[in-house]
């Protein structure tokens, strides 16, 4: 019954919200596209407590940098970009270009300034990337990206892409990893919700000037070895690391190979 509730709250916010989001995006500049897009996440924030009984706790706060920096978060469901989102006043973030498939939601990501790229990767994707986010950069806005590029299910992880490397490179920005367990409560993009509170937790920021290599693998234990100590945490037991999953684009090119 709380996840039937809390679905219908989830469509009637995102249609009225996405509707007036829309309308706002005629108008110049981005403030009043930005100010509806706060509150319609402020707002499922809350029917994810009132409705579905999913409480946030955000922990590590304190340590995030002055001045810009990026968010690479774990993503293992799909509340993940609200509660995210909704930590900050302005936020730049990466995503797909599956999101463009909704009515209208394209003019609202163009007009929030968010950074679309292709799903699939490649050069064409690494350059949008590199030109979206330099203008969020310029900007001065925080970015949040999810290295993985995927959703992946609770004790699953994906290969850790460059793209947050070759941001952190050029922008000689910080970069704060951010853990969650919130996938144990909202799994990817089920429609089912399992009641209880989940966490956010901020870890200490990576320095600039680190390596690639030395850099996506500090990234990754960060994230990926709190993320299990949250989810252990949360379930009362212990987790195994995380299991690496392929891409579909790796197992059409590993098909292709054979």
């Amino acid at each position: 019954m709380r996840s039937f509730a809390f679905n219908v709250a989830y469509w009637a916010l995102s249609i009225v919200y996405c509707l007036a989001a829309a309308f706002a995006a005629l108008a110049p500049g981005r403030r009043a596209t930005s100010w509806i897009i706060r509150r319609y996440v402020r707002r499922m924030v809350q029917a994810m407590a009132l409705f579905a009984g999913i409480r946030l706790q955000v922990r590590g706060k304190e340590r995030l940098p002055q001045g810009g920096f990026i968010v690479a978060s774990k993503h293992q469901s799909w509340g993940d970009g609200f509660a995210t989102y909704d930590q900050f006043d302005d936020l730049a973030f990466v995503t797909g270009d599956h999101l463009e498939k909704f009515p209208l939601l394209g003019t609202v990501l163009t007009k929030l300034g968010a950074i679309v790229v292709n799903s699939c990767g490649g050069h064409t994707a690494r350059a949008a990337l590199k030109e979206r986010a330099a203008d969020a950069h310029r900007e001065g806005r925080k970015i949040l990206i999810y290295p993985e590029g995927h959703l992946a299910k609770v004790g699953e992880k994906f290969r850790y892409r460059s793209g947050v490397w070759h941001m952190y490179r050029d922008f000689d920005m910080p970069v704060v990893p951010l853990a969650t367990n919130l996938g144990l409560f909202w799994p990817q993009e089920s429609s089912r919700k399992t009641p209880g509170t989940a966490t956010l937790e901020f870890l200490e920021p990576l320095p600039t000037g680190l390596p690639k290599d030395e850099f996506l693998a500090r990234l990754e234990a960060a994230i990926e070895g709190k993320t299990a100590e949250l989810i252990a945490e949360a379930t009362g037991r212990p987790v195994s690391p995380a299991v690496q999953v392929p891409t579909p684009h790796e197992v059409v090119l590993a098909a292709a190979s054979a």
